[in-house]
């Protein structure tokens, strides 16, 4: 990261406003009326705070500007879930976040690296879905934040995907005090079926070894390509359920094959 700068993003951080708990609260008020302006100056307002995270970064090799926007998506998200009625600082509230933004973006980006125009992009777009859900209350559709920031759906997508971070597959997603479900129980397989299991003798008498119901979870989460989603509501048990029943069978099957 490179030393400090006055200027970041095209801000000036030497002439930045300093709010009063006052001023904040007057326009904390007007945020939750809707006033789009106050929302502005109070981002405005609290942009020192974004600077004292980022400045923890000093001996960082990534880009101040980079880290300064990455620190305001995590100013917007700390306004926009912040609630006045509980006897705590916002800037108590609000520094965690930033930090917990700066560091997730450190931590996906050490591995990918992705182009400063995709990025803005896709800072763009999201800045935009959050205003749009804001002033809308629901969802946006992707031509509409297209329509909102000026850029092709297409250019949308593409930035967003490439800030993603990769997911193992093996990342758990729920867990109801069993045996968690991770991120491939979720993925379906709709291209390969796996034929030559089929016609795998010794796999389909494995199978036939298996109780019935048990016997149908693995004919549709490998045979047909189902995810565990569509397989509890085709036999209406939960998703826990066919989780843990998948993998009695596997251990069943793996067993008689070996």
């Amino acid at each position: 990261m490179s030393g400090y700068k006055v200027e970041i993003c095209g801000v000036n951080t030497s002439k930045l406003p300093l709010l009063s708990n006052e001023e904040k609260e007057v326009l904390f008020k007007r945020i939750l009326n809707g006033d789009k302006k106050a929302r502005e100056d109070y981002i405005r307002g609290n942009l020192r705070l974004v600077l004292s995270v980022i400045q923890r970064f000093s001996g960082s090799s990534e880009n101040v500007d980079d880290l300064f926007q990455i620190g305001c998506i995590g100013l917007i998200k700390a306004i926009d879930n912040f609630d006045i009625t509980q006897n705590v600082r916002f800037s108590t509230y609000a520094v965690p976040m930033i930090l917990g933004e700066v560091r997730r973006y450190l931590r996906d980006n050490n591995s990918i690296r992705v182009s400063r125009s995709l990025r803005d992009t896709a800072y763009k777009a999201i800045y935009a879905k959050e205003n749009l859900i804001k002033k809308n209350l629901k969802e946006p559709t992707l031509m509409e934040i297209a329509d909102e920031i000026g850029v092709s759906k297409e250019d949308i997508t593409y930035a967003l995907d490439a800030i993603q971070s990769p997911v193992s597959l093996y990342e758990p997603v729920y867990s109801d005090g069993g045996d968690p479900l991770f991120v491939m129980d979720q993925i379906s397989d709709k291209k390969n079926l796996e034929e030559n299991w089929v016609e795998d003798i010794s796999l389909n008498e494995a199978m036939r070894r298996l109780p019935e119901r048990e016997r149908h979870i693995i004919d549709m989460r490998f045979f047909e390509g189902k995810t565990q989603t569509e397989v509890a509501e085709e036999i209406h048990i939960s998703q826990a359920q066919v989780s843990r029943l998948e993998k009695n069978a596997l251990k069943t099957m793996k067993n008689y094959l070996s």
